[in-house]
């Protein structure tokens, strides 16, 4: 055992709990049952089964409220991986759910047995006729697809809000659209063709000429049971009417009828009715869609209104103005949304009847927006607007910023509440359609109810197209509180069908909460017809059982979930999944969704169960050991959760008091290890990589994998033994070299200068030259012992060199140059919490100002440009991200290259210091799909600005990078 071994027993959950009624069982500890687990591993192949506890657990959980823990997780690669899963299915009688992001609302990506994660290993898209097509795979996310058709001038037409997560698969299973799809751009009307599996393992690819001729000859009868049903639907006048009215407005509810009216062939019946099924179907392989021209000219306005009343009444002349948005938020709404940093602290003030309407206007042309924005002030100077606070303008504007403002501003609400619901309580997120010209009605009739029921009233939605949204907080460990929501569910259906034959689902889809509720809405002929349907296509009910279709009155009360409390810094999380696709370990491990779920599952659990035993078993590789820390999961979750952070500081807690004092020990000594790790690179070069693998292998295993750093033979000579000489008289800033930039050198081709003679050098070219003071040897940005959760080193550290800073700078006079982004991070903002109060007064003096912000918005403007490389490839690192620089980066990059590239699949390389040297897997997995699109050509050059992701990046790519820095030296050389 390595000396060091961290014991999971320092992450159990100490604080007494009660045992949930939903917790999962004692004899599920041991995961998956046989036979199932060995015949599936048979089959498939041991690494695409997911057996243990804590493999269930993570995927028991999404976006819904609802949990259900499955017998087996599996991860196929292929269709015929499907095709023999569905096999398997069939002959054990089994039941198969797709699950892909795990964004759905309503529970229809959760299954009871076998899950099916369609995520991995089915991402990619490919570019057809210029950008007019587009083929993707089902695990592409909707964000991922845009960036692709970006270059084209072109995009998708479904838009949902968890476009940041959400995959093509489930887009197109939920006909998903979003804030502008409306009726006319989303998946139904702009898919072009698919190719999916049926439950039988038939494959159909909707584009094949030959496609009815191969699917009668291997399927007669189900093409005789469409054919029939068809014909019967068609025969019935006030059905197919019926039918047809029911899709004038948004509506995902049941399944698509229409196709039955759409279709002429069974093959194009089926492509019809694949949209919108949400699994019940097949499995969708591939998509095809026809793209929409991205037209980038955008002008916007909030505009307010003095009733909703007003504001609705003003939707249909923004629509007949050809606005793209309508956006609509109540006065609850509005106010709800000042707890979210950026919306407007006034807002609070508004009167309670206040609403507000966001509007935008797209355009591909200059002559074109001032068309739209003539015809918008046109409505505006008819209009009845009210400006009660400062912050209200009532103006149209064409500045991004404002604009991004306005649109965080509306999906505010759901961080407001989300955020500051109470502990345990559970956030459903509903949506339903009106026809628009009742919209002002239904508002005011969903918000008297919401009151009635006890939940908190407030609305917003897609105005243009009388899409509205409201949100549930309750406790399902309450029985008191689930009676209140299914009374609340009771008369919300009754009133959206009967008050205003809505539609009860108008993009979630149907789901497991709207299921008992699809004849309240479609009455009993069509909803048999949808049974009927079912039937024809699956008849042994293989797939997705319970969702879209279910005789039980009480279904959408079945396995509501739970939310014990956890960590305060996670307990807000709504598990949205919207930060799965940042996480760097989301193919290797967890991602912070599944952190959190894991965690929550412990404490459901009785102290010492089985269960919690063999969850905290796996927590510590699986969810500690290799999260990168680097915390971009916080930039995307909808109400601010760092699970980077509780990662870290479940590192502190496994910490020995041993493991802290050398930790800090080092910290107070760190001159002599950063000299002597100089050293010790430098003798590296004349020892040979594989001794040192060898050696560094042998020191892991005694002492401990996750503090002993592996030699890779990717790592860089040593930097040179001093810096450059600079004068401090004359400065106009002083320059940090951070320490890996003192320890390490530049790529070991690079034959110009080092890093720190470059920025010294175009600093000085600028007229802008800086000082780099003689002590900084012995001091660091302290994101060694903050990301390993050392929190005494980290103490130590953080107030040496913000003592240190503030003497150099002159008490903040002149502003400290960082020349790594991570450092830059750790320096700026990572160090406050553990500063005395003295050193936080000192603190707040200091201008850090990272390297790519000084060379872009400093130096770029006094330089000349001298000469430029062809071509250049970007790796934006995290801390860019958090710093908001990553645009300073392309800045500088454009500046010094022809061509500059950002990969789309662009992410965290987890390097993340010495993270990629402690588990090389973790960095191996991060980077695999950005260098897979690096190497895809060639460039000139490879650039960055944090030499630890420098080195992630070369391991990956098998290519040298550098900094951008050293490149604008270069082309600015004499």
């Amino acid at each position: 055992m390595p000396l060091l071994e961290p014991k999971p027993e320092a992450l159990r959950p100490g604080a007494a709990r009660t045992p949930s009624h939903d917790r999962v069982l004692d004899a599920q500890a041991s995961g998956t049952p046989e036979p199932l687990r060995g015949e599936l591993t048979a089959l498939l192949g041991a690494e695409k089964v997911l057996w243990k506890v804590s493999d269930l657990v993570k995927y028991a959980s999404d976006a819904s409220p609802y949990r259900f823990v499955p017998q087996v997780v599996v991860v196929p690669e292929s269709i015929d991986d499907i095709s023999a899963i569905l096999s398997y299915a069939h002959d054990r009688g089994r039941e198969v759910v797709f699950r892909a992001a795990g964004t759905s609302l309503n529970g229809q990506a959760q299954g009871e047995d076998i899950l099916v994660d369609v995520r991995h290993h089915w991402a990619g898209i490919e570019v057809l006729d210029e950008g007019a097509q587009a083929r993707i795979r089902p695990g592409t996310t909707v964000m991922r697809a845009n960036a692709t058709l970006a270059r084209y001038g072109r995009l998708l037409g479904p838009d949902p809000a968890s476009a940041i997560a959400c995959t093509i698969g489930g887009v197109v299973a939920n006909n998903a659209s979003g804030m502008t799809a409306g009726t006319t751009r989303n998946s139904y009307r702009t898919v072009s063709s698919l190719t999916f599996v049926l439950p039988s393992g038939t494959v159909v690819d909707t584009a094949d000429p030959a496609a009815d001729e191969k699917l009668a000859h291997a399927e007669p009868e189900l093409c005789e049971g469409l054919l029939a049903l068809k014909g019967e639907i068609e025969a019935d006048a006030e059905l197919t009417a019926r039918i047809r009215a029911k899709y004038e407005i948004k509506n995902t509810n049941g399944y698509r009828l229409d196709a039955f009216l759409d279709g002429s062939t069974p093959v194009q019946i089926l492509r019809g009715l694949m949209v919108g099924s949400e699994g019940t179907f097949g499995f969708i392989s591939e998509v095809v869609f026809d793209t929409l021209p991205l037209d980038r000219r955008v002008s916007s306005a909030l505009l307010f209104f003095p009733s909703l009343t007003a504001a609705a009444a003003a939707v249909p002349r923004f629509n007949e103005a050809g606005a793209i948005a309508v956006e609509l938020m109540d006065g609850n709404t509005l106010r709800a949304s000042v707890s979210v940093q950026g919306v407007p602290a006034d807002w609070a003030e508004l009167p309670k009847e206040t609403a507000a309407l966001l509007v935008e206007f797209r355009a591909p042309d200059e002559p074109a927006q001032e068309a739209y924005e003539r015809a918008a002030s046109a409505v505006v100077a008819g209009l009845d607007l009210v400006a009660p606070v400062a912050s209200v303008t009532n103006e149209f504007t064409r500045e991004a910023k404002v604009i991004s403002g306005y649109w965080k501003a509306r999906k505010a609400f759901v961080t407001a509440v989300g955020g500051s619901r109470p502990s345990g309580t559970t956030l459903i997120t509903e949506d339903f359609a009106v026809p628009p010209s009742l919209l002002a009605d239904a508002c005011e009739a969903l918000l008297r109810l919401q009151s009635e029921h006890g939940f908190e009233a407030a609305v917003a939605g897609h105005a243009a197209h009388g899409n509205l949204h409201f949100l549930l907080a309750f406790d399902a460990a309450k029985p008191s509180d689930v009676d209140r929501y299914a009374a609340f569910m009771d008369d919300f259906c009754r009133l959206t069908v009967e008050r205003f034959d809505g539609s009860l689902k108008a993009e979630h889809a149907t789901g497991r909460n709207i299921a008992p509720f699809l004849e309240m809405e479609w009455g009993p002929k069509a909803t048999e017809l949808m049974w009927r349907t079912k039937q024809v296509i699956d008849p042994d009910g293989v797939l997705a059982p319970r969702i879209v279709l279910d005789r039980d009155p009480k279904a959408h009360l079945r396995g509501l979930k739970t939310i014990p409390e956890v960590e305060p810094i996670a307990d807000p999380c709504i598990e949205c999944g919207f930060c799965e696709p940042t996480c760097p370990s989301e193919d290797l491990t967890t991602t912070p969704r599944q952190r959190i779920v894991l965690r929550r599952e412990m404490m459901r659990q009785p102290s010492g169960s089985p269960v919690e035993t063999g969850l905290l078993d796996a927590y510590g590789y699986d969810a500690v050991d290799t999260c990168a820390g680097d915390s971009t999961c916080k930039l995307a979750c909808p109400v601010g959760i760092d699970t980077g952070a509780m990662m870290k500081d479940f590192r502190h807690q496994r910490h020995s008091p041993r493991e802290e004092r050398i930790a800090a020990l080092t910290a107070k000594n760190f001159k002599t290890v950063e000299v002597s790790a100089r050293l010790a690179v430098a003798a590296a070069e004349r020892i040979g990589d594989r001794l040192l693998e060898t050696v560094t292998g042998l020191a892991r295993k005694a002492v401990r994998p996750d503090l002993v750093p592996e030699w890779l033979p990717e790592i860089p000579g040593a930097a040179a033994r001093k810096l450059p000489l600079t004068a401090r008289a004359g400065a106009s800033a002083v320059y940090y070299p951070a320490c890996v930039n003192r320890i390490f050198g530049g790529p070991d081709s690079h034959r110009g200068p080092s890093l720190p003679q470059a920025v010294v050098a175009v600093s000085e070219r600028a007229g802008k030259p800086v000082w780099i003071p003689e002590d900084v040897t012995g001091t660091c940005c302290a994101t060694i012992w903050h990301s390993k959760g050392y929190d005494e080193g980290n103490a130590v550290m953080a107030n040496r060199i913000v003592e240190a800073a503030w003497g150099w700078t002159g008490g903040g006079k002149l502003p400290l140059v960082v020349d790594a982004s991570s450092c830059t991070l750790g320096i700026a903002h990572e160090v406050v919490p553990y500063l005395t109060a003295d050193n936080r007064e000192l603190h707040r003096e200091l201008t850090v100002v990272d390297s790519l912000v000084w060379a872009a918005d400093e130096l770029l403007p006094e330089l000349k440009i001298l000469r430029k490389t062809g071509s250049a490839v970007l790796h934006p690192t995290c801390s860019m991200q958090h710093l908001g620089d990553v645009e300073q980066l392309r800045t500088v990059a454009e500046a010094c290259a022809e061509e500059v590239v950002v990969p789309d699949d662009a992410g965290c390389c987890a390097f993340a210091g010495d993270r990629g040297m402690l588990h090389k897997e973790l960095t191996a997995s991060a980077t695999a799909k950005e260098a897979a699109e690096v190497n895809s050509r060639e460039y000139d050059a490879y650039l960055s600005a944090n030499r630890m992701c420098e080195i992630g990046m070369d391991r990956a790519t098998g290519r040298e990078y550098h900094s951008v820095l050293m490149e604008l030296e270069r082309a600015t050389r004499p």
